[in-house]
C-alpha cells in the first residue's frame, strides 16, 4: 500500500506540473453558447426517416488478438456469439433545415476524438445532404471489442487501429444507407413500464423503469423503424465471457424483426450506479437471449401511442470537464486512451477535456444526449441523505436534477453519446481511497464499496453537466420567448 501511495502522489505531482505546461501550450478557451435551432410550428404533416445498418466485425478475428471490453483487461476474443453492428437512423422534420442522424454502435463506448474524426470524414456527406447533426452513441456492450483502449494487456492499449477503421467505416456506411432509405411517414411516441428486469447495485435505488419507443410508420406501407431507449448496462454475458457479442440488444432487435418486420435502433439511458439486467437463467448465454427477447416483448406490447408533430429542434453545446483522475490522465499520456488534453488553471491537475451534450425537442418529447454513464439520481432526484451518504455529506451540495432543469419529469436521457467520460456521481456520495485515489476502490463508513469513482473524471463532473444544461435551457427559453 505504501508503494502504491507513493505512485499515486507522484502521479498527481507529475500531472499537476504537466498541466501547468499545457496551460501555456494548449489552454482552454471560452466557448460561445450555442443557438437553439428552433421552429414553433411544423412545416409538414410528415417526418422523413431512413434506417441503415452495417456489421462492425473484423474478418481476422481468428488470426489476430482483439480484446473484449468492459470487464477484465487482457481478455482476448475467442470467437463470435453474434455480430455487432452500427445502426443509423436519418430523421428529418421536413422543415427544410436538414436531417439529424442518430447512430448506435454495439460497443462499450466511443471517445470524443474518434467521434469527431468520423464526423470530419463525413464532411462531403454533410455538404451533399444538408445534414445538420450527426450523433454517435454506444449500446455499452461489455462483450464488444475494445474501442477505448483500457481493456488491453496494460500498459499496452486494447484499442486496435484496424478495428477502429472498421467501426468508422461501418458508421459511415450505416449513415449513408439510412439516408438512401429515407421515406415520408408518421412518428409515434409510446412507452411502457418494465417492472421486473433491472437491478440497481449501488444506493440509492433510483432508476427509470420506462422503455420508450419511437415508431416510424412510412406512408408507403413498407418496413417500420423502432427507436428504443432503456436504462441498463449491456453486460448480461458477464465478465467471464470471451466471445464477441452485442449482448441482449441483439436478441431484442432480432425478435422485433421476426414479429413485425421492423428494424430497431437501441439507445441506453441513465445507467450509472449501476443499472443492469437481472439474470433469467443460470447459463449466461441462454439468459442473455431470454433478456433480449423479453425486453422485445415489452417493446411490442406498447399500444397507447401519441402521434408527434413534425418538429425536431436542437441545440448542441461544447464545454470542458475538469480532469481530476490521474490514472486516466496517465492512460492518455501513454496513448492508451485517445484524448485531446487542454490546460485549465482552475482544475486540480491543471487539465481539462472538451466534450459536448445535445438537447433535442421532438415535438413534445425532450431528449438529452450525454457523454457519460450518468447516475440516475442526477437526472431524476432521490439523492442519498446526509446520514446515508459515504462521508456524511448533505445532499444540498448536489446539483439540481436534470429533469427539474428541463421542467419535465419525462426528460429522456441518452447515455454514452458522442463521448464516454465514465461514471458521473453525485458529489455528496463521491468517495476516493484517501491513500491511493483513483488507483483502487474504497469502502465507506457504512461498508459500501466505491468502485465507480475510479472510472470517473472527478467530483466536479456532475455539477458541470447541470451547469451547462442550465445554460442551454435558458437559451431554449429565450429563443421560444422571442419567436413564440
Amino acid at each position: 500500500m505504501q508503494a502504491l501511495s507513493l505512485v499515486s502522489t507522484g502521479l498527481r505531482k507529475t500531472f499537476t506540473a504537466l498541466g501547468a505546461r499545457k496551460c501555456k501550450t494548449n489552454p482552454i478557451t471560452p466557448i460561445v453558447p450555442s443557438e437553439f435551432d428552433y421552429i414553433s410550428e411544423p412545416k409538414s404533416e410528415y417526418f422523413i426517416a431512413g434506417f441503415g445498418k452495417t456489421p462492425v466485425l473484423p474478418k481476422d478475428l481468428d488470426k489476430k488478438k482483439y480484446y473484449i471490453a468492459g470487464y477484465n483487461s487482457n481478455n482476448p476474443a475467442l470467437g463470435v456469439l453474434d455480430t455487432p453492428y452500427a445502426h443509423a437512423v436519418w430523421l428529418d422534420d421536413n422543415s427544410g433545415r436538414g436531417g439529424v442522424v442518430f447512430v448506435s454502435v454495439d460497443d462499450v463506448g466511443m471517445l470524443s476524438a474518434d467521434v469527431n474524426a468520423i464526423r470530419d470524414s463525413m464532411s462531403e456527406f454533410v455538404k451533399e445532404t444538408g445534414c445538420r447533426s450527426i450523433n454517435i452513441l454506444s449500446t455499452h456492450s461489455h462483450a464488444g471489442i475494445d474501442t477505448m483502449g483500457i481493456w488491453g494487456p496494460l500498459p499496452i492499449s486494447g484499442r486496435d487501429k484496424h478495428y477502429m477503421e472498421i467501426v468508422a467505416a461501418g458508421i459511415r456506411s450505416a449513415v449513408k444507407k439510412a439516408y438512401l432509405d429515407r421515406r415520408e411517414g408518421s412518428l409515434y411516441l409510446g412507452e411502457t413500464e418494465v417492472p421486473d428486469m433491472q437491478e440497481d447495485i449501488r444506493l440509492p435505488v433510483v432508476y427509470s423503469k420506462i422503455l420508450t419507443r419511437l415508431r416510424f410508420v412510412p406512408n408507403d406501407g413498407t418496413r417500420e423503424i423502432y427507436m428504443l431507449n432503456f436504462a441498463s448496462h449491456s453486460e448480461s454475458l458477464s465478465g467471464s465471457n470471451s466471445f464477441v457479442s452485442a449482448d441482449f440488444p441483439c436478441y431484442m432487435r432480432e425478435k422485433i424483426m421476426k414479429e413485425t418486420g421492423a428494424e430497431t435502433i437501441y439507445f441506453v439511458g441513465a445507467i450509472g450506479g449501476m443499472i443492469s439486467m437481472e439474470l433469467l437463467h443460470h447459463d449466461k448465454i441462454t439468459s442473455t437471449k431470454m433478456i433480449g427477447r423479453k425486453l422485445a416483448d415489452y417493446a411490442l406490447s406498447i399500444k397507447d401511442e401519441k402521434k408527434l408533430s413534425a418538429k425536431l429542434n436542437l441545440i448542441r453545446q461544447e464545454f470542458f470537464f475538469q480532469a481530476d483522475n490521474s490514472v486516466l490522465m496517465a492512460a492518455a499520456k501513454a496513448k492508451i486512451l485517445n484524448v485531446v488534453e487542454y490546460g485549465d488553471k482552475s482544475a486540480p491537475l491543471n487539465f481539462a477535456l472538451k466534450s459536448e451534450m445535445t438537447y433535442l425537442e421532438l415535438d413534445s418529447l425532450k431528449m438529452l444526449l450525454l457523454p457519460c454513464e450518468l447516475f440516475p439520481e442526477l437526472a431524476f432526484g432521490g439523492y442519498l441523505s446526509e446520514a446515508e451518504s459515504a462521508q456524511g455529506k448533505s445532499s444540498d451540495m448536489n446539483p439540481t436534477p436534470l429533469c427539474e432543469i428541463a421542467e419535465d419529469e419525462k426528460l429522456l436521457i441518452f447515455g454514452l453519446a458522442n463521448d464516454e467520460v465514465g461514471y458521473v456521481i453525485p458529489p455528496n456520495d463521491f468517495m476516493l481511497n484517501s491513500e491511493i485515489p483513483y488507483l483502487d476502490k474504497c469502502i465507506d463508513r457504512l461498508g459500501r464499496r466505491h468502485y465507480e469513482e475510479t472510472n470517473s473524471l472527478g467530483p466536479d463532473t456532475a455539477p458541470k453537466i447541470a451547469e451547462v444544461f442550465s445554460g442551454m435551457m435558458n437559451t431554449v427559453k429565450n429563443i421560444k420567448n422571442k419567436k413564440g
